[in-house]
């Protein structure tokens, strides 16, 4: 599925009752980091601008941010003669192994410095569980373990959620999906992510079940 392809809500007014979820906007994800995704830097200041537009209408901004013991059970160094981009699967791991990626406490697990983290009203830190990957903002890939997002979006009444950041075909997937199993009306900026493309092909495959499973997408453009 390409974004030429596309149907966009036009014209959407935003209200107290909308948040706005940034994906992972860390150090490792950008160029020149463990987990590179390609032209990431590129959207931090699209995704700073609409941050802005929703603290000015009174709209949740919440952050994610992976968070992995170095000892993490994704990372292809904690299996001996596996290298990242291999494929393993396995409860709460999969389905392929990463680099040494956004570990705790290092430069690389930092939000990017553009990135206006003051604008946010909270930081939901995943995945640092060493046997169970996070993909998702809102359980962790055993799908057994919340991450208490959703709880904090109930509590504040929220209704709709818009999704922007990284990687369009993991993280930002995850979490779009999640967000209509938990009852959200979801939105998935898509000018305001990148992806990965591992496996070929998963970019436009994730944008495709997105759709199928009710997702909504838009741009940045249509918000008022």
């Amino acid at each position: 599925m390409n974004i030429e392809n596309m149907q966009f809500q036009k014209n959407i007014i935003l209200s107290n009752k909308d948040a706005l979820l940034i994906v992972d906007m860390q150090n490792d994800f950008m160029p020149g980091g463990a987990l590179p995704v390609k032209e990431g830097d590129q959207i931090i200041d699209n995704v700073n601008r609409i941050a802005e537009i929703f603290n000015k209408n009174n709209g949740l901004i919440v952050l994610t941010q992976d968070w992995h013991p170095k000892d993490h059970m994704s990372f292809a160094s904690a299996h001996p003669g596996k290298e990242p981009g291999d494929t393993f699967q396995s409860e709460g791991i999969g389905p392929v192994l990463w680099p040494d990626h956004c570990v705790q406490g290092s430069e690389g697990a930092n939000f990017h410095s553009k990135l206006k983290v003051d604008l946010a009203h909270a930081i939901i830190r995943k995945g640092y569980n060493p046997k169970v990957d996070s993909y998702s903002g809102f359980i962790e890939n055993d799908k057994k373990s919340e991450t208490g997002l959703a709880g904090l979006l109930r509590s504040l009444k929220i209704e709709r959620i818009f999704i922007c950041g990284l990687a369009l075909d993991y993280c930002c997937y995850f979490t779009a999906l999640d967000g209509i199993n938990f009852g959200f009306e979801v939105y998935f900026l898509v000018n305001l992510t990148r992806g990965i493309d591992l496996p070929p092909g998963n970019i436009s495959k994730s944008l495709q079940d997105l759709r199928e499973k009710g997702v909504k997408f838009a741009t940045k453009d249509n918000l008022l």
